[in-house]
Formats: C-alpha cells, sequence, structure tokens
C-alpha cells in the first residue's frame, strides 16, 4: 500500500520541472493529536515512509533503531521517524512537538505531532496554533479517552474547522466495522455538544498501513476515502484576502533620512497605494504612498505577504502599532473577555501582572478571577478561583493601555495572545480575545485642569512612593512610622499606608491566600497611585511577599519616584521578637499560608534602601532612610 508519486525520479531527470511543479502547490498544516499511545507518531512516520519523503541513509537508520530500541519486534518501528528526542525512544512516548515536511503528487503538507500527556497539553495547543487540520486519533481498543476530548474541544476552540477521526489499530480488533461504528457514534455525541458539526471518520491501522494512501482489503465495509487522499482534497486558505486590511507593524524601517516606512506581514485584506489607512491605537488616518517588498514596489499586496508601507502623511506609526482599513479597523480596548489555556505549573494568580502578547503588541495585563472553569468532559462549567496547568476558564482581562484586537473567532492573527510570567519570562498561558468588555467602551478619562504636578508645587515637593517590605516582626511599620515623624517635622506632606491598618477597611474582606495576597497589594498600589498624584510622600508598609506585585506597583509610578526599602530581618530573629504571637501560631498550624512558615517571601533583588535590622536600630534606619533621600531629593527636601 504504498503511493505511486515517486518525487525522487523526477528530481533525476528534471531537477527544474520538479520545483516548478513543487512550487504550485498548495500546502496543509495539519497536526495529530489524541491520547497516549494512540499511534500518532507511527501514522506520521507511516505517511512519510508511503510518499517517499526518506533517504536512503535515513531508512538504513531507521531499520537499525527499529531492532534496538524499536517496539514493533523486528518489523519496521515508524514512530521512531518523529520521536527524536531520547527521553521519547525511551519510553515510547511523545513530549515535544516534531513538525514533518512531505509531498505528495497534488499537495505539501507540514504535520505536527503533539503530545498525548496530559502534563504537555501546552505543547498541543502550540502544534495546533498554525493548523489547518487535526487528525484526531483512537486507538480502536479504548474508544474515547479524556485526552480525545480535551484535544478535540482545543483544536476546535482554536479554529480547526476540519476535523478528521483516524480510528487506529483496527488490526488489533479484527477490523471489526461494529467496533468502528460505536466510536463514531460515541465521538459524534461529544463532538456535537462542542460545536464540531462536521467531521471524517475513518478506520485505519498507522502500522499495517490501511486506509493510510489506499483503500484497503480488510475493511470493505468503508466506502469512504483513504487519509492521504482525504488530506489533498480538503480546502486550504480563507477567505482572507476579502476581509479588512489589517497589517501589525514589527519594525519601522529608517535606513536614511529620505526614507520612513513600516514592515510587518499583512493578517489580512489587501491593500494599493492610494488606500486610506487608520494608523491604531492612535485612530489617525493618512493614505499609503508606497508598498516596498524585496523585489521592488508593489501595485497590490494581500494576506501573509511581508511588505513595508509608505504612508503621505508624517503620522506616528511605531512597533505594536495595527495600520488598518480607515473605514472598517480594529477595536481598541482595554478590557476584555478571554478564554486561557493555562500551561504553567504555578496556578494563575488573579491579580498579578503578566505580560500580555498579541501579535507585535506587548502589554502589561492583570487576570481577574475566572468566571469559570470548563470540565472537558461534560463541558461544564465550574466555580473557580484560579487556573491549574491545563485547566481552561473564561476570565476577564485588564491591560495598562489599549491595545487593537478583534474577537479570535474574526481573526487569529489579532485575537490570540500569551501570557508572559515577568520574572521567569515562561509562557503561562495561550488566550483567545471573546470581546471587549461594554466598560472598556464607555469609561473614558475626565481630563482635569488641577495636575499631579500642581498639586506638589503647591506642596513645595516632589511627590515619591516608599515602599516598606519585609517579613511580619521585621520592624516595617515602626521604621516607616518613624521617618513619617521626621518628614512631618521637615513641614512635609506624607501619608503612611499600615498592612493591618488597611485590612480593616479596603481590603478587610481578603484573605492571605496567594491570589487575595496579590489583590491586597494592587489595591494599596492604586491608592498610593492617587495619594502620590495628589501631590503626597506616601509611605507603605506590607509584607509584599512577591517581585512581581512589589514591580507592578514600581511601574504604576512615574520614572524614579518608587523606592523598594527592603528591611532585612532574618527569620530566626523576627520569630524571637513574634510581639504579636503570630509565628507561634503559624508553627502551630492555627494560621494558614503565614509568610516565612508555610508561604514564600521572596527577597527583593535590588532594592533602593536595605536596613539590616539586625545591626541597626529602628532610630538609625529612619536616619539613614531621610539622608538618603534628601541627597536624591535635594534641594527639595
Amino acid at each position: 500500500m504504498t503511493s505511486s508519486y515517486r518525487p525522487d525520479a523526477l528530481i533525476a531527470s528534471d531537477i527544474g520541472a520538479y520545483l516548478a511543479q513543487h512550487q504550485s502547490k498548495s500546502l496543509l498544516r495539519f497536526i495529530t493529536c489524541g491520547s497516549v499511545d494512540d499511534g500518532k507518531s507511527t501514522l506520521i512516520g507511516r505517511l512519510l515512509y508511503d510518499s517517499k519523503m526518506i533517504f536512503e541513509d535515513q531508512l538504513a537508520a531507521l531499520e537499525a533503531d527499529s531492532k534496538r530500541v524499536g517496539t514493533q519486534g523486528q518489523e519496521i518501528d515508524f514512530a521512531l521517524l518523529v520521536d527524536g528526542l531520547a527521553a521519547e525512544r525511551e519510553q515510547g512516548i511523545t513530549i515535544d512537538v516534531a513538525y514533518r515536511f512531505f509531498a505528495t503528487e497534488k499537495r505539501k503538507f507540514i504535520v505536527a505531532d503533539t503530545p498525548g500527556h496530559e502534563q504537555y497539553t501546552r505543547n498541543m495547543v502550540t502544534g495546533a496554533s498554525t493548523a489547518d487540520l487535526a487528525v484526531i486519533l483512537i486507538d480502536a481498543r479504548k474508544g474515547v479517552l479524556t485526552q480525545t476530548r480535551r484535544h478535540s474541544y482545543l483544536a476546535h476552540l482554536i479554529g480547526i474547522r476540519h476535523i478528521v477521526l483516524a480510528v487506529n489499530k483496527m488490526d488489533l480488533v479484527g477490523y471489526d466495522q461494529t467496533v468502528f461504528g460505536d466510536i463514531v457514534a460515541d465521538y459524534r455525541e461529544f463532538a456535537t455538544g462542542i460545536g464540531i458539526d462536521d467531521f471524517t471518520a475513518i478506520p485505519i491501522s498507522g502500522f499495517k498501513g490501511d486506509n493510510i494512501t489506499g483503500p484497503s482489503g480488510n475493511t470493505p465495509w468503508y466506502r469512504g476515502p483513504a487519509l492521504i487522499e482525504h488530506l489533498e482534497a480538503v480546502p486550504v486558505g480563507d477567505d482572507g484576502e476579502a476581509q479588512p486590511f489589517r497589517m501589525p507593524v514589527q519594525w519601522v524601517n529608517r535606513p536614511n533620512l529620505d526614507f520612513r516606512g513600516f514592515a510587518g506581514t499583512i493578517a489580512s485584506g489587501t491593500v494599493k497605494p492610494g488606500d486610506a489607512v487608520r494608523i491604531l491605537p492612535s485612530g489617525r488616518t493618512t493614505t499609503v504612498g508606497r508598498i516596498v517588498s524585496f523585489d521592488g514596489d508593489l501595485d497590490q499586496a494581500g494576506r501573509d505577504q511581508s511588505v513595508t508601507l509608505t504612508l503621505a502623511d508624517e503620522v506616528d506609526c511605531s512597533r505594536g502599532d495595527v495600520i488598518a482599513t480607515a473605514g472598517d479597523p480594529p477595536q481598541v480596548a482595554d478590557q476584555f473577555s478571554a478564554t486561557l489555556v493555562w500551561m504553567d505549573q504555578q496556578p494563575l494568580l488573579p491579580g498579578r501582572s503578566y505580560w500580555l502578547k498579541l501579535g507585535t503588541q506587548t502589554v502589561s495585563a492583570m487576570v481577574r478571577e475566572p468566571e469559570h472553569a470548563i470540565d472537558i468532559n461534560t463541558l461544564a462549567k465550574l466555580s473557580a478561583k484560579t487556573l491549574e496547568l491545563n485547566d481552561i476558564g473564561i476570565a476577564e482581562i485588564a491591560t495598562d493601555r489599549g491595545i487593537v484586537f478583534e474577537p479570535y473567532v474574526e481573526s487569529r492573527d489579532l485575537g490570540g495572545f500569551i501570557l508572559i510570567d515577568k520574572l521567569t519570562n515562561a509562557t503561562v498561558a495561550a488566550g483567545m480575545v471573546r470581546n471587549a468588555l461594554r466598560r472598556a467602551q464607555n469609561v473614558h478619562w475626565q481630563a482635569v485642569e488641577i495636575t499631579r504636578d500642581l498639586h506638589a508645587a503647591q506642596k513645595g515637593q516632589h511627590p515619591r512612593l516608599l515602599w516598606f517590605t519585609g517579613l511580619s516582626g521585621s520592624g516595617k511599620s515602626t521604621i516607616a512610622n518613624l521617618v513619617e515623624k521626621k518628614l512631618h517635622a521637615m513641614g512635609k506632606h506624607s501619608f503612611l499606608l499600615d498592612g493591618d491598618n488597611i485590612r480593616h477597611g479596603l481590603n478587610r474582606d481578603l484573605s492571605f491566600s496567594d491570589a487575595d495576597r496579590v489583590e491586597n497589594i494592587r489595591r494599596v498600589g492604586e491608592v498610593a497611585k492617587l495619594m502620590a498624584d495628589a501631590g503626597l510622600i506616601v509611605l507603605t508598609a506590607f509584607i509584599s511577599p512577591f517581585r512581581a506585585e512589589r514591580e507592578m506597583v514600581r511601574n504604576m509610578m512615574p520614572e524614579g519616584e518608587f523606592f523598594e526599602i527592603h528591611i532585612d530581618t532574618p527569620i530566626e530573629e523576627a520569630e524571637r521578637r513574634d510581639v504579636k504571637g503570630l509565628y507561634k501560631k503559624a508553627r502551630a498550624g492555627e494560621i494558614a499560608n503565614f509568610t516565612g512558615i508555610s508561604s514564600p517571601y521572596e527577597t527583593p533583588l535590588n532594592p533602593e534602601i536595605r536596613i539590616d535590622t539586625t545591626r541597626t536600630t529602628p532610630e538609625e534606619a529612619a536616619e539613614l532612610i531621610i539622608e538618603h533621600i534628601v541627597g536624591i531629593w535635594s534641594p527639595v527636601l
């Protein structure tokens, strides 16, 4: 059961003809996914083998490896063509996403072999993000499993509309038509519930080659296409060029004083010189001057082309902006609802600041507590305070400035994003924009005439935020209080926000869980910022255990106005003092999530001021802080 397509023969006889034929073929990107040991890697290996895309030395190595580490006895183990990591071969599983290219007489293909283990679901999402079609494999002996449902849901969620249900290992159930029919009926019931209205079911054996490149005599009851025949016939591409023009700006090209162009890849639509366009998020309008490419100026450019546009007017446009059709631009908002697929071992912390990357835009974003999570098996909406690894949920997201977007169902390019941990740079989630929140469109900044500079000038000082952080019992409140007394004696206008006091009012609804600690600091940061806008010197005394939240507050303030003051006290010393008896209760298990005992404290890496309380008295510490800030703020202080 091998294909008659022989690219090697045409290459040997006429390389020019082969290249011309190859260039004109359409390209289909697809993924294989499903549960563990459903035969994904074996299927891809079979496709490569039958399409004659394996060189002689590769085939020799495959035969040798099959005997040494294969799982098929003395026969060829096709999975070894794809499972390249040593750990994959040792365990007989797929871990990473493996991309492979092959071609038939009619079409070119790029296939992504994605892992079946639940812990590697994030890798499956990566592979699916650029796919046009998904081959969902099911082991005929096992039927529809949890990962079958999970991967089907994710494939549909990510926007893959062509689904193939490949019921694999039919040879192990005697090519039983009833087994095949029952699995298809079971899958159809689930698929209908998640919005998959149509799919193509094919009984196959990746190992034996049944119904891969042609019809199998072992399944005379099956009248549908073989897998390759179906892949060759599936329509590719979309109506991207019929959609309105959008181009995220990737780079401002300024090789000399006489040229200024904006480079990027066209996400949708077409553009011609003279077209009216709008620059977002600013909203400025202009017209296209030239379309510059490597091969010279173009009369028109369309979807997926990389070009440089020049504009008729000198408008402000930079990386992250979007150039769009003037009469039908995408939306701009700083609050929206999104579907999140959580991809990190550490759970979502609502209120924490993450980097959000959408296209060429990168902004600071805060995720609110999820509206609900989704049970993959039942599709029920579950109450959730956070999202754990591989969870899928709906949440609202607020960004520090407006971003240009479209709902994911309309545009993958302007609707899909990732969340990145600011400290580790790890990608923690993949997201799909659902819609802008109404309040984001209806609430606008009200211009005021008395600015923060006027408030500060009235008080004869520069606003500052002195952020005292340290363990419970380190002396934060004591030292902050002494500093404020000295500032008051100097005639300065200040205010002290203390952690315990704030929890009696503004934050009385918050617990000491990690998520609520994040929200505690976010609220305090917003209040401190408002006070600084009023011209005050603000002091805060909070444990604030997480670096990410301290950095979040720093980013709220203008450059140079935030001072992190680490009251550095070893936990042994803090526990020895234990004025409030909290450490004793925490050690006894009476207080949960106590910093330093059952919850971490992340020591500041580069604080503006560090006070070692084992060598410095509170009075001396206050003097040192005043001396430091007087040196920086002189002559204002």
